[in-house]
């Protein structure tokens, strides 16, 4: 039933201009505004997000959205140099917050909301 259902994901924001900001100027994500008020987010292959504004918006505690790149050390390096700073979790990451060997290559950031993002190693064998 639902096979072929263009399935699509969103999340809550407390401030949708500075999402907007963020998400297409730091990021440099395809942002388009949708109806309502809602952000779309088009990200490769044709996925689409949605972001949308809650008044009583708590950030999530666990990541919300997975940025596959070729080179996480490389992302980590040009999102710092736009001013996004890398979460680092004791025993689990380096000084530049990368965690290493314990599953995918992966680093997590926070959106101006709180949410939590990751850039991630792609697999070069996956698809």
């Amino acid at each position: 039933m639902l096979k072929d259902s263009k399935a699509f994901s969103g999340f809550s924001v407390d401030d949708i201009s500075k999402a907007k900001d963020f998400y297409g100027q730091t990021l440099g994500v395809e942002v388009r505004d949708g109806p309502m008020g809602l952000l779309e987010l088009h990200l490769g292959g044709g996925a689409l997000v949605i972001a949308y504004p809650k008044e009583n918006h708590e950030p999530a505690t666990f990541t919300i959205l997975n940025l596959p790149v070729e080179d996480v050390e490389r992302a980590v390096e040009e999102l710092k140099a736009k001013g996004v700073d890398f979460e680092h979790y004791e025993g689990m990451t380096d000084e530049k917050g990368i965690s290493r060997g314990q599953g995918p290559t992966i680093a997590w950031f926070k959106d101006p909301a709180g949410n939590i993002l990751s850039v991630l190693e792609e697999d070069p064998s996956a698809g």
